[in-house]
C-alpha cells in the first residue's frame, strides 16, 4: 500500500454574516495515499470546493489540521505556503481561468515563468505537455479560438506544468458537455495511472466516482465514505 500523502482531520470552516453563521465543514477526515485518486461528491452548496481550497491551502481551516507527508501545511510562512502550492500542487477549475491576451503555450507556460524557469525550458515542457494532453495542434491559439474541451485540455496542461505531486480538480467538467467532459475525465484518470499523479476531484457526478479508487459523500458538513481502496 502506498504511503499517506496528505491526511485532513476534524476540519472545520464557518462562515459569518451579519446576520447568520454558516457551519459549512463539521470535522472532515480525509486520508489520500500516493497515487491514489479520490472523488468527493456532494450536491452544490455542500462544501465541497471549501474542502478541496482548505487542502490546497487557498483557504484557511476554522479548525483541524492538514498534514502532506507529516507537515502541517498551515503552520507554513506565506512565503513556504505559496512555494509548496507552486511546487507540490496543480489546480484545475470548472471555469479554465486562461488569459484570453496569450496562447494556449504561452498559457501553460505561465507557471514557469513565474518560477523564472529558462523561457527555452519552459516553452519545451508546455509543447510536451499539450502534445500529451491532444491539443499540441492548437498551441498557438488564444482560448478565445478554443472549445471549451479544449480550454480545459490547456487548463489541465497548465496545472502540470511544475510536475506536482497533487492535482486537486474542482468540478473540471462542469460546464462541458456529457461527451467532451467524458474525454476530460479520461484524460485526468490517465494522468493519475502513467504519472502516478494523486488525484483528489470534487464533482457531483457518480459516474465518474465509480472509475476512482475512492469516493466520499459530503454529506451534512462530513465525508461519508462510498467505496475506498479496501473494498477493491
Amino acid at each position: 500500500m502506498n504511503r499517506e500523502l496528505l491526511i485532513a482531520r476534524d476540519l472545520k470552516k464557518t462562515f459569518f454574516s451579519a446576520t447568520r453563521k454558516v457551519e459549512v465543514l463539521k470535522g472532515v477526515d480525509l486520508t489520500v495515499r500516493q497515487g491514489e485518486s479520490v472523488c468527493i461528491l456532494g450536491v452544490s452548496g455542500t462544501g465541497k470546493s471549501t474542502l478541496l481550497h482548505i487542502l490546497g491551502t487557498l483557504e484557511v481551516p476554522t479548525g483541524g489540521t492538514v498534514l502532506y507527508e507529516g507537515r502541517e501545511v498551515f503552520g507554513f510562512s506565506p512565503d513556504e505556503k505559496a512555494a509548496f502550492r507552486s511546487k507540490t500542487i496543480g489546480f484545475v477549475f470548472q471555469f479554465h481561468y486562461l488569459l484570453p491576451e496569450f496562447t494556449a503555450l504561452e498559457n501553460v507556460m505561465m507557471p514557469a515563468m513565474i518560477a523564472r524557469m529558462p523561457a527555452s525550458k519552459a516553452r519545451h515542457r508546455g509543447k510536451e505537455l499539450l502534445h500529451r494532453v491532444g491539443v499540441e495542434h492548437r498551441l498557438n491559439h488564444k482560448p478565445g479560438e478554443l472549445s471549451g474541451g479544449e480550454q480545459q485540455r490547456v487548463a489541465i496542461a497548465r496545472a502540470l506544468m511544475m510536475s506536482p505531486a497533487l492535482l486537486l480538480a474542482d468540478e473540471p467538467t462542469g460546464n462541458l458537455d456529457t461527451e467532451t467532459a467524458g474525454k476530460v475525465h479520461e484524460l485526468i484518470l490517465s494522468l493519475n495511472k502513467t504519472e502516478a499523479l494523486t488525484l483528489v476531484v470534487v464533482s457531483h457526478n457518480p459516474e465518474l466516482a465509480g472509475y476512482m479508487d475512492s469516493a466520499y459523500t459530503l454529506l451534512d458538513g462530513r465525508l461519508v465514505a462510498k467505496k475506498t481502496l479496501m473494498e477493491v
